[in-house]
């Protein structure tokens, strides 16, 4: 591989875009990723573009409820016995950001950003050829009784301040718009303006295919450390192989942290282990995604099937996977889903890559201003993906960011 201007680490929907908003600046790209495109959290997310998702996950509502969902191990929100201790200390930093004043830093941040994103999707969308499968069907939060519908309006208030569109709802106007919720629910939040992508899998492998019809080039190695030298970056692969770049974009998810340290730089990441099973297309009459919030998942429609799932394990990279939380989410919806066919389904578990403060790391490293971070968006990656792209271009080529990114500075821990 010739030495490129750029090399982007990770290959997952963040990098991908932030190496097409590169090329499109004049620059020469190179990728690399110890899989390949898309084999990450890119593949098996949700596929929603969450823009109104302004409120950050660490907040005193999350507290109030935190205690509850770790007493079940198959619950919203766990943390495995064996995980517990090595854990502590990012759930320590987690429950600081949960304080009243940072909650509101952090909420204005998330909003310039997802303010940012949203603006640049559709022409991002246009220019990669991947416009058509963009979708605007909306999102319907669902809330089992008038208690829990009361206390998320506060967040509803946040957002008709910053200008989102929703529609408070009883339940036969839920039935109009989505037939077959379970009665239990009586009380529901439309987002008309929600948008999601067809599939999201798909999706990264068009942005893969987009960027190398543009010259690029994508590589399959593990990287194991980052070396500033004068002319630029050195890349150290698990092989030992040497690459050399300019400048050098990390967008590793999950495994960012790792790479990072080799500068010298300790970034609190943790992995937000996310699990889901995708049914046949024909599963469910779905028209709309459906988030379950107060059991922690969504059901979401695809071109490729209908995806139950979500929650938050907090339990890193090395264990193994807990298949019985993607049942566990998979028996509520055939409770909450009249006619759902729970058949045919294909499990699935990811990574998420998550910092205590619900905020990605953007900006450059301590150690050389030739390495830029990308990483950390949690639930968000697909959301923020091309807001953080136009950020990545912007600081490659020495323009000013289009938005203030203190909060996200790298460092900021």
């Amino acid at each position: 591989m010739a030495r490129p201007d750029v090399m982007v680490i990770g290959a997952g929907v963040v990098g991908l875009s932030a190496a097409i908003a590169a090329q499109a600046r004049g620059l020469s790209v190179a990728v690399v990723d110890r899989e390949g495109p898309a084999a990450g959290a890119s593949a098996g997310n949700a596929g929603a573009f969450a823009f109104t998702d302004i409120l950050p996950l660490a907040s005193p509502g999350i507290l109030k409820k935190a205690p509850k969902w770790l007493l079940d191990p198959l619950g919203p929100l766990s943390v495995p016995p064996a995980y517990a201790l090595q854990i502590a200390p990012w759930m320590f930093r987690f429950w600081r950001a949960c304080q009243p004043s940072r909650v509101a830093r952090s909420t204005s941040a998330q909003t310039s950003l997802m303010d940012l994103s949203k603006a640049e999707l559709e022409p991002f969308l246009a220019a990669t050829d991947t416009f058509s499968m963009l979708r605007k069907e909306g999102n319907l939060q669902v809330y089992e009784s008038e208690e829990e519908f009361q206390a998320s309006l506060p967040g509803w208030e946040v957002r008709r301040n910053h200008g989102i569109e929703f529609q408070h709802l009883k339940a036969d106007e839920m039935a109009a718009i989505q037939p077959g919720l379970a009665s239990r629910f009586t009380r529901g939040t439309f987002t008309p303006g929600w948008y999601s992508i067809a599939d999201p899998k798909l999706y990264t492998l068009a942005l893969a295919n987009n960027f190398r019809s543009r010259g690029g080039v994508i590589e399959t190695a593990e990287i194991s450390a980052l070396r500033a030298i004068p002319t630029g970056v050195e890349v150290v692969a698990a092989d030992g192989k040497l690459r050399q770049a300019g400048k050098v974009v990390l967008a590793a998810g999950a495994f960012s942290h790792r790479i990072a340290k080799t500068l010298g730089e300790h970034i609190p990441l943790e992995t937000e282990r996310g699990y889901n099973t995708t049914l046949p297309a024909d599963a469910f009459d779905l028209r709309t995604q459906i988030t379950f919030g107060g059991h922690g998942f969504v059901v979401s429609k695809l071109s490729t099937g209908i995806r139950v799932g979500g929650a938050v394990e907090l339990g890193g990279l090395a264990l193994a996977p807990n298949f019985r939380r993607s049942e566990a989410m998979l028996l509520k919806a055939r409770t909450f889903l009249a006619g759902l066919r729970p058949e045919g389904g294909v499990q699935w578990m990811g990574f998420r890559p998550s910092l205590p403060d619900s905020l990605p790391a953007i900006g450059s490293a301590k150690a050389t201003p030739d390495v830029i971070y990308a990483f950390g968006h949690g639930h968000l990656g697909l959301t923020q993906s091309a807001g953080t792209a136009r950020i990545v271009a912007d600081l490659l080529t020495g323009r000013k960011p289009a938005i203030d990114l203190t909060a996200f500075s790298p460092q900021r821990f």
